[in-house]
């Protein structure tokens, strides 16, 4: 009898050992296997704050952009581009050296500007227009059929009131713009844009 609960208290001594071995190991287990998953996590956020912030700042400058700021951008892409086509018509169309002086400095400078809108928009991942308007496209093509002291006097006469309206269209921008990098973009063209404005009121004048 004694002999049997010495031999019952060994079995339970061996199982008890054998809990508290398993129970150690599926611990550990555990444990390493909540340390892997856990580097895991930091591993793959290491990589997702850089994606996160790329499209965080992205979303933030789209969520930056006002009805004021889209509109502003969208007129001076295409009105950029009508003023480049129409400059590069004056350089060769025109009869008056004048015109064709200004008509080269409206496509090199409005050329450079649009390019510097395109980066912007680049940048702050938004879409502008890649053609001009009907109304612009018409003036295009209505200027393209006038030859020499019409074509030197439509052309003037079509800078200045485009100037005009530029210059306030990029001073409102400044002024009521939210996107910081597009209002600064329009402030410091306004020197440029009056600059047209003034040469474009000389060779009217010149070519009346």
């Amino acid at each position: 009898m004694k002999n049997s609960v010495l031999s019952l208290l060994a079995v339970a001594a061996m199982m008890a050992c054998n809990k508290k071995d398993t129970t150690t190991m599926n611990t550990t287990g555990d444990s390493m296997t909540m340390t892997t998953d856990s580097t895991g996590m930091a591993m793959d956020n290491t990589s997702m704050p850089m994606d996160s912030a790329t499209t965080a700042a992205s979303d933030a400058s789209k969520a930056d952009l006002s009805i004021q700021d889209k509109s502003f951008a969208d007129a001076a892409a295409k009105g950029g581009m009508m003023e480049v086509m129409m400059g590069q018509l004056a350089a060769t169309n025109a009869s008056s050296t004048t015109v064709k002086n200004l008509g080269a400095m409206m496509a090199k400078d409005h050329g450079k500007a649009n390019d510097e809108l395109k980066q912007w928009a680049s940048t702050v991942g938004y879409k502008l227009p890649t053609s001009m308007d009907a109304d612009q496209q018409k003036m295009y093509d209505d200027l393209k059929m006038k030859k020499g002291a019409d074509f030197d006097k439509a052309y003037t006469d079509m800078m200045v009131s485009d100037h005009k309206k530029d210059v306030a269209a990029f001073k409102e921008e400044a002024s009521k713009g939210t996107e910081a990098t597009l209002k600064s973009w329009a402030g410091k063209t306004v020197s440029t844009l009056e600059h047209h404005l003034s040469e474009s009121q000389k060779a009217m004048m010149a070519v009346k």
